[in-house]
């Protein structure tokens, strides 16, 4: 699974790198970024709770 977030909708509230920041972090804009790649087995379950509470859902968890 991976995980993208689209930066033009995202708000930089932090939510997602707080709850996932093994997955999310800020990129040099401050906004949101994924990491590159397949996320990894143990970050799945916050990795999708950091979409879930995304308050714009702008994170999408795909194959």
């Amino acid at each position: 699974m991976k995980a993208s977030v689209d930066q033009d909708g995202c708000i930089s509230c932090g939510l997602c790198i707080d709850v996932c920041p093994e997955v999310f972090s800020y990129n040099e804009n401050e906004v949101s970024q994924a990491i590159e790649g397949d996320i990894p087995e143990n970050c799945l379950e916050r990795a999708e709770e950091a979409r879930d509470g995304c308050p714009v859902s702008v994170i999408d968890l795909f194959e």
